[in-house]
This record gives structure tokens, sequence and C-alpha cells, in this order.
């Protein structure tokens, strides 16, 4: 048996040397055992897995919802009455004010994704979440009951705060509970939820929108206390990652998590054998465990700049613009408010779809030629969206709205899924709390710039661009394109020890899904 020693660095047990070939033989079985496994088995004899996968995914639902709901409640006209001013005999809420709504919950979120790294890896990703829970139905009530624009934008700081927890916590759980064979369908998981929860907010603005009174904007801020009421039902019985606990050098409960996760047949000390290894191993390469200045040293810099990186290439092929806007953008194009609203649902609704449809190819083609695939299809719709905006046609509005609905189908199936599998593989075990908090500061950062651009080139008393944005994204998406064929790796199939020996060995991560690893944990 093992024996458990706490180590001088975080609680790591280390092994007797005449138990070394006994683990050896252990962390070899649970090799095997992990890449035997196939989805079909997973979710017929490891159904409680397969759950609390879906419920850490779900954790992202509210953080799709208000990311989509800033762009969206531009469309009510009541809303635009009540905190802006009439333009041309039409509500307009001014540019500085839409900047300051938009940009206000990601600053929350910048400092809340830092925040849970940090009381993640002190008190348990399932404590955090209860931190984040309370943060965010306070950001939430404060929205509705804000009369001043003054009082909603700091209502809207206190939801990004809480935001930044969802975000970071659900790559993370998600990433340490699933095997590798789930791994980048329960990491794809996660864009789902933010999917999810953009569905959601357009079809709530489609049933309130057109009312005349407050509840036509209040009522869909209302509606993400259903999902802090989700997370809060079934958070008590969620069990905590075995990687977390088996870090803190808590060796009995991380063996309770592998049976409440794995079910009581699964080889528990070969899979705690292995993951008590390979955290080993990481810490011991390292002088600093866990610090945001490790994530920037030696081999973790560029595992960092990749993982920070594919959330830069969703901002530039223009998410926030595409999707985030789309119903005001509509409107804009000079249709009606009401095939607007329809056509904000379908936006949305073809983009759950097509994160669905990663599930189904993840697995088959991987992470890599996914993304650039995806990369290379949006910049294309993008430059489309440009060119048909010059053309002064009712038709040509309508091919607009038409590539638009495309392009949410191929964002989520593509770099909006890949993002979070890649995210997920790509940070080491030791630093993921760090790397996620970092990743969700990436998000935080370019949500802020996008918000306070976006605006200025759409708005009808600024820019006044319409479509014609699609040609900035489209030569922002061309430079992001070239990155991504440079940087974004194949981890498809491979355990953590493996991913950690190919960055240590220094492999160009466009060659790693062709490496073969010969070295054992």
């Amino acid at each position: 048996m093992m024996e458990e020693k706490e180590d001088a660095v975080g609680g790591t047990e280390v092994l007797r040397v005449e138990d070394i070939g006994k683990t050896k033989d252990a962390i070899a079985v649970d090799n095997q055992l992990e890449h035997d496994l196939t989805v079909s088995i997973v979710f017929r004899r490891h159904t409680a897995l397969v759950w609390w996968c879906f419920y850490w995914a779900m954790a992202a639902v509210g953080w799709g919802f208000d990311a989509q709901i800033n762009g969206a409640i531009l469309s009510i006209p009541s809303f635009r009455r009540d905190f802006g001013y009439i333009f041309e005999g039409e509500p307009v809420l001014p540019a500085d004010w839409q900047i300051a709504f938009n940009t206000v919950s990601s600053v929350g979120q910048f400092f809340g994704g830092f925040l849970c790294s940090w009381i993640a890896d002190k008190i348990g990703r399932k404590n955090s979440l209860y931190i984040g829970l309370v943060v965010v139905t306070g950001g939430i009530l404060g929205e509705i009951f804000s009369a001043v624009n003054a009082a909603f934008v700091v209502s809207k700081l206190i939801l990004g705060f809480g935001l930044g927890f969802y975000l970071t916590l659900a790559p993370l759980a998600t990433s340490e509970i699933s095997p590798v064979v789930l791994r980048g369908i329960a990491t794809a998981g996660v864009n789902l939820g933010i999917a999810m929860g953009q569905l959601l907010s357009n079809a709530v603005i489609k049933a309130f929108g057109e009312r005349d009174d407050s509840w036509a904007y209040r009522a869909p801020f209302a509606t993400q206390l259903f999902f802090c009421a989700f997370l809060l039902v079934f958070l008590p019985f969620a069990p905590e990652t075995p990687w977390y606990l088996v870090r803190k050098g808590k060796r009995d409960e991380a063996k309770k998590s592998i049976y409440r996760l794995y079910g009581t047949s699964t080889n528990v000390d070969a899979k705690l054998a292995m993951l008590e290894a390979t955290i080993a191993e990481e810490e011991s390469s390292r002088v600093e465990q866990g610090s945001f200045l490790q994530c920037f040293k030696g081999t973790d810099r560029i595992r960092t700049m990749i993982s920070m990186g594919v959330f830069v290439c969703q901002h530039a092929v223009g998410i926030i613009f595409v999707l985030g806007y789309s119903t005001y953008f509509f409107q804009l194009a000079g249709l009606p408010i009401s095939s607007s609203f329809d056509l904000g649902v379908g936006v949305t609704a073809c983009g759950a779809l097509g994160n669905i449809c990663s599930w189904f190819v993840v697995n088959s083609f991987g992470r890599r030629k996914i993304f650039l695939f995806g990369m290379g299809a949006l910049t294309t719709l993008l430059l489309l969206i440009g060119i048909l905006d010059v053309v002064p046609t009712g038709a040509a509005q309508w091919a607009q709205s038409t590539m638009t609905v495309i392009y949410a189908f191929v964002y989520f199936m593509t770099i909006g899924a890949m993002a979070f599998a890649v995210l997920g593989e790509v940070s080491s075990t030791s630093l993921r709390a760090p790397t996620m908090a970092l990743a969700t500061a990436t998000q935080a950062i370019m949500g802020i710039i996008m918000n306070f651009t976006i605006p200025y080139m759409v708005n009808p008393d600024e820019g006044n661009l319409k479509g014609k944005v699609g040609f900035i994204f489209g030569g922002l998406a061309i430079v992001a394109s070239v990155w991504s064929w440079v940087y974004v790796p194949e981890l498809k199939g491979r355990a953590f020890h493996e991913i950690d020996h190919m960055f240590q060995d220094k492999v160009p991560p466009r060659k790693m899904g062709s490496y073969i690893v010969t070295t054992n944990v």
C-alpha cells in the first residue's frame, strides 16, 4: 500500500521506494482503462459522471444569458426609452451608456475570475460555486429593481463579478472530472451552456420585448434567477473533483469522489495512483505551485498563451457583433421589429444546434481540424456580410440575416466549442485554476474592447456602419487564422501525463497530433 505523506509544496502524497513498482503497475492499468473507454461505455456505465459533467457545464448558462442580453436588450424600445433619449422620433441609448452597460459586466468578470481561481484552490471548486451564486443573485436583483442608469451599471458590475466564477469553474470542473474520451464533449458542453443561455435570452426577449412597460426588460433579467436556483438545488450533492482533493492530500475523500463519479466497479486505486503520479511529476518540475507567475515560465508559457489565444480568436471573428448585437443589427438593417426578434431566436437556436453537432465530430476529427475549419468558414462569412451591406436591396438584407444564422451554427460547432476543449486539455493540472482565470480574464478584456468599440461602429447616431463591420472583423479573423494554424494543438485521446510530456519535449503545437509519446509517468 502507499504511505500517506505530505510534501513541502501543497499536500501532495508521495510514495515509499518499495511501492514504486506496484504504483507503476497501477498507473499502467489506469492508463489502459482510460484509453479503452468509449463514449458508449461512459454513457451506459457511468451515468453519474455524465450528469455531473452536464451540471458543471450548465454553470455557463448564466454567463451566456448575460452575454447575449447585453446586446439584445438594446432591441427593446421601452429599455432605450427609459434609459436613453429620443433621436429622430426613435428611442436611442447613447453610445457612452451602451459602453457602460456592456463593458462593466466584463470588468466584474475580469476580477471575479482571478478571485475565483484563488478561492477554488483554497476551498475547492464546489464551495467556490456557492460564493458565485450569492454574488450573481445579488447582481440580478439589482438589475431588476434599478430605475436609474448608475444603479443599473453597479448591478451589472456585481453580476459580472459572479459570472467570472461561473466561467472559471465550468471548464475547470468538467475537465477535472471527465475521462479522456469524454473530455472533449464535456468541455465543449460548457459552450453548449453558453449557447443555451443565449438562446433563452433571445427567447424571453421575443416573449416580453414588445411590451410597453418596464417588464419588457425586467422579466428577461428575472429569468436568470432560474439558473441560480437550478445550480443551488443540486450543488449540495455534487462531488468535489478528485484532482483538487488529491492535490490537497485528502486521499480518502478523493476515493469517495471517484466512487461517486465512476461507480463502485471502477479500479479506484489505479485511478488514484495516476492522479498522484501526474500531480507529483508536474509539481517536482516547478518552484512555484499554482501561481499566476508560474503560468508564464518555462513550458507553461506556451500552454498559457494557447489557453488565452483561442479566446482571442473567438472575439477576432466578431462573436459579440454577430451574436450579441444580432437582433439590434437586424433592426438597423431595416427589418421589422417582430422579424428581428424572430431572427434573434433563430440565430441562437442554430448556435445551440451547432454546439450539439460538435459532440459528434470532436472525437472523430479532433480539435485542431475543427478549429481551423471554423476560422476559415467564419472569415468567409464575415466578408460576405460586409459585401452584402454594400448592396442596397431588401434581398441583400435577408441574405445578411441568413449569413448571420449560418455563422452562429458554424461558430458554435467549431471554435466556440473547441476553445473550451483546448483550454481543458492544454492547461497543466497543477496550474489549471490560474490558467482558467487567465482565460476568463482574456474573455473579459476582449469583451470590454469589443463592447467599447461596437456601439460607435453600428449606432445610427455614430458610425452607422451596419453590416460593413464584417470587413473589420473579417480582417481580424484572417490574422487570427494564421495564429491558429501555428499554435492550436491536436490533443484528442491524450491523457494529461502524455500532454505534459509533449510540452516538456517542446513539440510544436501543430505537430502534437502525430507525435508518439514513449515516456510513461
